[in-house]
């Protein structure tokens, strides 16, 4: 996209975003987001720059949103696992490899996002506000990368129903991440932790009546 982003998102040279951008909730930061880029899509790596230290739970959320649509898990879940396993290593904003910066969302998904079709989110932002916690701190974000990177390869690998219950956690995660929420990154930690577990044992009673089908047929 032309045109220079800082001057674009009015921030600082690093995408530190204000004191008023950094307490909008979530809806009002991706609907403004959208309407400073003019294009059709905004790629992953323009988004990470405008939103500053918010990037790792947006861009997470954003990507794990239509995950929790049949077949669409397994499109989504390497960026998911690159945005995690930067988080787990301790980085404060996400480096994102080229191949992902380049890749766009419409213009017109984001505001929907925080329009009329995603009144569930705004009704969940009632509930999620700025609370200090253990899960606030470097460590706490470091215990969500590496969640968010388990439930990238639950995305990633196949299996019936295991999909949704840890990507669900994890968008919960997320908005209590974007919001400094210790609370709500609380309850998202266990909701991802019971959907983790769900999943693995799917795929494990899957992988051990394949083992004993395979045992039969040789």
């Amino acid at each position: 996209m032309d045109g220079n982003l800082e001057s674009i998102t009015g921030q600082a040279p690093h995408g530190s975003p204000g004191d008023d951008a950094h307490e909008a909730p979530i809806s009002r930061i991706v609907a403004e987001v959208a309407a400073r880029f003019p294009g059709e899509r905004i790629t992953l790596g323009e988004m990470a720059e405008a939103f500053g230290d918010r990037a790792f739970g947006l861009l997470i959320l954003l990507l794990l949103l239509p995950s929790l649509l049949p077949g669409m898990a397994s499109v989504f879940g390497t960026p998911v696992l690159i945005l995690g396993i930067q988080m787990g290593l301790g980085r404060r904003n996400p480096k994102l490899p080229a191949f992902l910066a380049r890749q766009s969302i419409k213009r017109a998904d984001l505001l929907r996002l925080s329009g009329a079709s995603s009144k569930w989110l705004k009704r969940v932002e009632q509930f999620v506000k700025p609370r200090p916690g253990w899960f606030t701190t470097p460590a706490g974000d470091k215990l969500f990368g590496w969640l968010t990177a388990y439930v990238a390869l639950m995305l990633i690998l196949p299996g019936p129903g295991t999909n949704g219950p840890p990507a669900f956690g994890n968008i919960v995660m997320a908005l209590g991440l974007v919001e400094a929420d210790n609370r709500t990154l609380a309850w998202g930690v266990g909701l991802t932790i019971a959907g983790c577990v769900f999943a693995t044992g799917v795929l494990v009673v899957l992988g051990w009546l394949g083992m004993a089908a395979l045992g039969m047929l040789f």
